[in-house]
């Protein structure tokens, strides 16, 4: 197995949460109590699974062995499609291991906007979208539209939407940054090659109110008449809200509900996920300044590359990793980038530890 899952350590974790958890006065901190219980399932999920995986391959091997002694062939292909399940739900558990972060088990709050490339760039958000969608579908999450921008010809200028489901936002994280498809576009009647971006933003959802802080005096709420699909009742009334937050000046528009108190209520929490991320952000500039890092921080860092002509390729640039099989991709396979991003954050991860551990 490529990722150490440290089990023992888990094991020994799983006991001291239960011993806290046992102690009186627990379940007083609300906040606390439940932040313990899910790392608690977490931890015993990934023991369980971790035991059930290896019995699994110890058990295929067994069999392989006989199979090949015995020449049987049924019996071998029938190892072979265990092994191919297995070995994706190893990745799998892979990728939960790997999820380390404060935030890495919340839901998430994707945006995607259009870049560089007009019409294309807007098509091409749409094309994300799908593929977001597609990659939750498969793993039982649910999607909610917040709000979305029409382009004046095709596609989607933004679109803001809340995956639903453990880990959602330690996957799609991954995902944060600029994406570049390079394609023949249906366009332009030449048949010209256009090249085109789309920006991906990804924010935790916070369910508990106290991890940041927003004081009602410090906002603006707006009201007015909601655009685009949704029926008589949310072009005729003023169901739509805006937030602004002053004292950074983020705005957040939400205008997928029905009701304006809930659209109000989707638009906070949006605003809540912003305020956390520019905290987090704020803590990551000060640690590569201390780090000494040179790092580049800009809103076009491009991080994958789409390309559909003059050959199939997609790359991530941060990782290397490739594969051929762009429409598969744009389905909803990203498993194997996500896997690839957790690991080398792992791994920058350890290198930093291990060098400050030696300049102590």
């Amino acid at each position: 197995m490529g990722v150490p899952f440290d089990i023992a350590g888990k094991q020994e974790e799983i006991a001291r949460l239960e011993k806290e958890m046992g102690a009186s006065g627990f379940w007083n901190d609300p906040a606390r109590a439940q932040a313990v219980t899910r790392q608690l399932a977490n931890l015993r999920d990934t023991v369980v699974d971790y035991e059930r995986l290896t019995t699994g391959i110890e058990e295929l091997s067994l069999l392989l062995d006989l199979a090949e002694e015995e020449g049987n062939q049924e019996l071998l292909d029938e190892i072979e499609r265990d092994i191919r399940k297995l070995a994706q739900e190893l990745s799998a558990l892979e990728m939960a291991v790997l999820l380390a972060g404060p935030y890495d088990t919340a839901d998430a709050i994707v945006a995607l906007h259009a870049g560089a490339g007009g019409t294309d760039a807007q098509d091409w958000v749409t094309v994300l979208f799908r593929m977001y969608t597609r990659w939750a579908e498969a793993r039982g999450f649910t999607v909610q539209i917040f709000d979305s921008l029409a382009g004046e010809e095709a596609g989607l200028k933004s679109v803001t939407f809340e995956v639903k489901g453990l880990n959602a936002y330690g996957y799609l994280r991954a995902e944060r940054g600029v994406h570049r498809l390079v394609r023949i576009s249906p366009f332009d009647a030449s048949g010209r090659r256009h090249t085109s971006f789309a920006s991906v933003d990804v924010l935790p959802v916070l369910r508990e109110s106290t991890a940041v802080e927003i004081k009602p005096e410090e906002i603006r709420i707006d009201t007015f008449r909601a655009s685009g699909a949704g029926g008589q009742h949310v072009n005729k009334t003023e169901s739509a809200v805006r937030v602004t937050h002053l004292p950074t000046g983020i705005t957040v528009t939400c205008q997928s509900e029905r009701s304006q108190a809930a659209n109000k209520a989707a638009a906070i929490e949006i605003l809540r996920a912003k305020l956390l991320d520019l905290k987090i952000k704020e803590q990551e500039a000060e640690m590569a300044r201390l780090r000494g890092e040179q790092r580049e921080i800009a809103w076009g860092s491009q991080i994958r590359s789409y390309i559909l002509n003059p050959y199939s390729l997609v790359k991530d640039h941060r990782t290397g990793l490739e594969h051929r099989n762009v429409q598969a991709v744009l389905d909803g396979e990203i498993d194997d980038f996500i896997l690839a991003f957790l690991q080398a954050e792992a791994k920058r991860q350890a290198t930093w530890s291990a060098t400050a551990g030696q300049s102590r």
